[in-house]
Formats: structure tokens, C-alpha cells, sequence
């Protein structure tokens, strides 16, 4: 099985059999980040594909100085950073529908309105702030990819995720 960078080279050769690859491998990771970040299971898809659009374009300047996976993040930080930008994100009222029934109905609300407190608290955040605890959190990415994902240092990144904490605090205090 080829590799993420392997098939990045053969992207940059016009394979899009490779990219279908690399989408194939990615796409629900990348999904789940951009969800988490947006609140929005139609959006974080557009949001997911413009990434994936401006990897493709991409193709044959990249060069494998990072993990494909870290790449990616950074596209997608990018995008996502430029929506919140345009649009004022918008907390959601339900997480999308993939669970498998187990959780009784009375359990489900509870879940549902948890994180419905938990994506509006998010949704206050910096985008920087927001995007920071989405890749340590939820994602469980180390501080280095997440440095290089964002562009930023260690220490800033580490900053962000301060930060971010501490607003978060006291606006989810009760939660946990």
C-alpha cells in the first residue's frame, strides 16, 4: 500500500486515482474536525471538499517536509479559519444521527444538549482558540503536528490552548 506522500507524487503526475486515495483515507477525519469547528454537518462537508479542492490544485507544488495528515490539517485550518471569518458560526442543536441506539431516549437528550452547550461555547471562541482545542481534543493531535498544522510554534500553539481554556472555564463549569 502506498504511501500518503507516494500518492501525493502521483497526484502531482495527474493520478486521480491516487487522489481518490488520499481523499478515501482522510475524509472523516477531516470531516470530524471541521464539524467540531463549524457545528454544521453540511457545512463541514463544503468545508472538507474546498479543502481537499486546494490540495488538489496544490498537488505539484507539495513537498513532504510534514506528514500528509499534518498537510491536510493545515489546509483545513485555513479554510476553516477563512469561514469563521466570513460567516459568524452558529452553535447547533443536535450532533448528527450515528448512534446506534443503545443510549435511552432520556440519556440521548441529555448527550444532545451537552454538546449542543458544549459547540456554543466553542463557537465563542477566536478561530485560532477554537481550531487549537479541535485538534488536541478531539482529534488527540501532539503539539508539534499541531504547530506545523496551524503555522505556528509549539509555544503558541500552547498559548492558544491556554487561552482557550480559560475562557472556556467558566462557561462550562457545571458540564463536567
Amino acid at each position: 500500500m502506498p504511501s500518503d506522500e507516494e500518492l501525493m507524487s502521483a497526484v502531482a503526475g495527474g493520478d486521480l486515482d491516487a487522489f481518490e486515495e488520499i481523499v478515501l483515507r482522510h475524509q472523516s477525519d477531516a470531516w470530524r474536525v471541521a464539524w467540531r469547528f463549524i457545528g454544521d454537518a453540511a457545512e463541514a462537508e463544503d468545508l472538507v471538499q474546498e479543502a481537499f479542492l486546494r490540495i488538489l490544485d496544490a498537488a505539484p507544488r507539495y513537498r513532504p517536509t510534514a506528514s500528509f495528515r499534518t498537510y491536510l490539517f493545515r489546509v483545513l485550518n485555513r479554510v476553516c479559519i477563512d469561514h469563521a471569518r466570513r460567516m459568524r458560526p452558529a452553535a447547533t442543536d443536535s450532533l448528527p444521527d450515528h448512534a446506534d441506539g443503545s443510549p435511552s431516549p432520556a440519556q440521548q437528550a441529555s448527550l444532545s444538549e451537552r454538546e449542543a452547550l458544549i459547540q456554543a461555547a466553542l463557537d465563542t471562541l477566536p478561530g485560532d482558540q477554537r481550531m487549537a482545542l479541535v485538534l488536541r481534543y478531539f482529534e488527540g493531535i501532539s503539539g508539534t503536528e499541531m504547530a506545523e498544522a496551524m503555522g505556528r510554534s509549539v509555544k503558541a500553539v500552547e498559548r492558544l490552548l491556554s487561552r482557550a481554556r480559560a475562557s472556556l472555564e467558566p462557561r462550562l463549569r457545571g458540564l463536567f
